[in-house]
Order: structure tokens, then sequence, then C-alpha cells
């Protein structure tokens, strides 16, 4: 009996790995198109409520008056 080549294994292993890939980039494709990212609302009240939270947690006595991204 003859041992498998080393090469023909390699090539295999990769064809049927990257067929598996390419197999879950497609279904990855179509759950982002049929289940899209909802956008969120600018003023979501419990992340603004987590933020003064812990600020309030860590300096007693302060107040938030501003929170934005710095650009």
């Amino acid at each position: 009996m003859e041992s498998p080549n080393l090469l023909i294994i390699c090539i295999s292993s990769f064809a049927a790995v990257l067929l598996i890939l390419t197999m879950l980039a497609i279904i990855m494709h179509f759950l982002t198109v049929f289940f899209p990212v909802k956008k969120q609302n600018d003023e979501d009240t419990a992340i603004l409520a987590a933020i003064s939270t812990a600020y309030n947690r860590q300096f007693p006595g302060t107040r938030i008056t501003n929170i934005g991204e710095e650009k």
C-alpha cells in the first residue's frame, strides 16, 4: 500500500478550509442583508445614565452637562 502524498494532503486540506470560509462569508453576507444594524438614538438614556452614575461615584457632587464625541 502506498503512503499518501503530503503535498496532496496539504492542497486538499487548504481547499477544504477555503471552501468552508467562502461558505461562511456568503452566509454572513446574507445575514447582514436580511438583518441590518439599526441606528442607535444619539441620546440613549441608558448610556447617559451609566456615564452619570460612574462620574458621580468617582467624583461625588459633580454634574454632567455635555457628553459628546471628540473630533
